[in-house]
């Protein structure tokens, strides 16, 4: 029992350091990606919905130089997709409504809309920037870019440090934690006066070796493993969720405009937002819409770099089309919680928050199956997550050595971090997630300030090409840009 109390106040201890350090850090993400999402959409004429009748051309195109080694620009939309349609778009919108209240939703709609045009930015600039690698594919992203581009090696490979620590271990740490936390509610039903909680129980390290074995087997596997795996779950269960959430929105239609008050409402109190920005609703949901977009973070790019493509604007337009999709699934986890009786209760209840809330809201629209259905969700949203972000951490290692121990010791510990995830405190988790993301964020956003000439130099001899009804092929010396060695 002392053991216990210890860690729990280790937690504690460690929780309160950051609460420190948080607000700051948010606060300087938060304005950069305002900044940048609103200078990328002028500057490209609002691309990210100028483009999308592209869309579905791009995603069908074949490449006859296409071979084992390439992922599609479909794979590649699809592992984007795989980790930003995740924990954050129900868990994480959960958690963002009770914590900083029924607008965080609205300031999230906010933060797509100009944040597709980020999503373009950094994608475009991943795909002129690629390399080769070693198994005749292609690697990048945006430490590839800040290298090669901007000349600064150092930064380059700070962004793959904690691009490394955020995702492989930051991420994959809260991915796990709230898989494990979505069977708490069929602890409580089947154990209803036990005097042990779920946390205290045996489950949590069932589950958590039960995930570390799956972990293994996909982390020591090659990675084109990973895209037609996402490829083939990611739609299905994204297309079943958003059904779901429509039918319980229809099922309340009457309470629409009352949910659209309380949801503005919120949004618009500001004097609650310049009273306490670091905690506020549209701190909240600006910093909760990032990790469930990623738009602007720099994690995409990673999966846009590896995509055969004639032209890097045509991944930069996919990219851009997956924020759209992660909306689309953030407002329905959105509209489940907000039309329901357990979100009005929440403060007078012991429903947990995050997984928990989200759970007993479906209960309330479709009883025993809306409990099983979204556990079965998270179950399939965390394992995709698990790998698109195990993807870009790996992408990033690889930038920094071409060790194969090194690599294996990175795939050990970050096999180890979902075990570890899976006992972790959830309020830790997302502590650590939101400073490691706040840091390389900022990072990314810098770089793409300062890269704006080149991604509209690239956009506009994509639509002159586009324009005579050629299909648009890139080269970099005809643009003059440099250090692009794969479309030379």
């Amino acid at each position: 029992m002392g053991e216990q109390n210890l860690n729990i106040s280790f937690s504690e201890k460690i929780i309160n350091y950051l609460g420190y350090i948080t607000p700051y850090t948010d606060a300087i993400m938060v304005i950069l990606l305002i900044v940048c999402g609103i200078y990328y959409s002028f500057l490209t004429g609002f691309v990210q919905f100028r483009m999308l009748k592209s869309v579905f051309s791009i995603l069908t195109e074949r490449n006859s130089e296409s071979s084992k080694e390439h992922i599609s620009p479909f794979q590649a939309l699809m592992i984007s997709t795989a980790s930003r349609v995740g924990i954050g778009n129900i868990a994480g919108i959960s958690y963002a409504l009770t914590t900083g209240g029924a607008g965080a939703l609205f300031w999230m709609w906010i933060m797509a809309f100009f944040g597709g045009a980020s999503a373009f930015a950094e994608s475009t600039l991943a795909q002129i920037y690629k390399s080769k690698d070693e198994t005749g594919g292609f690697k990048g992203g945006p430490a590839y870019y800040i290298r090669k581009a901007l000349g600064s090696h150092f930064f380059g490979s700070f962004f793959a440090f904690i691009l490394i620590i955020t995702y492989a271990y930051g991420f994959n740490g809260l991915q796990s934690q709230t898989m494990t936390s979505a069977f708490k509610i069929y602890y409580d039903i089947f154990n209803p006066n036990s005097s042990i909680g779920f946390a205290s129980s045996y489950w949590p390290i069932i589950i958590g070796i039960i995930l570390t074995i799956f972990g293994s087997w996909m982390f020591f596997s090659h990675h084109t493993k990973i895209g037609k795996i996402s490829s083939l779950i990611v739609p299905f269960m994204a297309m079943a969720y958003i059904l779901l959430a429509i039918i319980a929105v229809l099922i309340n239609f009457g309470k629409i405009p009352s949910v659209i008050h309380m949801v503005l409402e919120s949004a618009f109190d500001f004097k609650a937002i310049f009273g306490g920005f670091a905690g506020s609703v549209l701190v909240i949901g600006i910093k909760r819409g990032l990790f469930s977009n990623e738009a602007g973070m720099g994690s995409a790019p990673n999966a846009a770099a590896a995509a055969l493509t004639s032209h890097p604007v045509k991944q930069g337009i996919i990219q851009s089309f997956s924020v759209l999709i992660d909306v689309v699934v953030c407002t329905s986890s959105g509209f489940l919680v907000l039309f329901s009786m357990a979100y009005l209760n929440f403060h007078g209840s012991n429903i947990g928050d995050g997984m928990p809330l989200v759970q007993e809201a479906m209960r309330e629209y479709y009883g025993g199956f809306g409990i099983h259905f979204v556990t079965i969700a998270i179950v399939l949203f965390a394992i995709t997550s698990l790998i698109g972000n195990y993807y870009y951490a790996q992408t990033n290692v690889k930038y920094l050595t071409n060790s194969k121990l090194i690599m294996n010791l990175f795939r050990i510990s970050a096999v180890a971090m979902i075990f570890i995830g899976s006992q972790m405190n959830l309020k830790l988790a997302w502590s650590l997630a939101d400073l490691t993301m706040a840091f390389m964020a900022t990072t990314n956003i810098i770089s793409l300030l300062l890269l704006g000439g080149i991604v509209n130099k690239t956009l506009k001899d994509f639509n002159i090409q586009q324009k005579t009804k050629k299909d648009p092929h890139f080269s970099a010396s005809k643009l003059n840009i440099k250090n692009a060695e794969c479309w030379n």
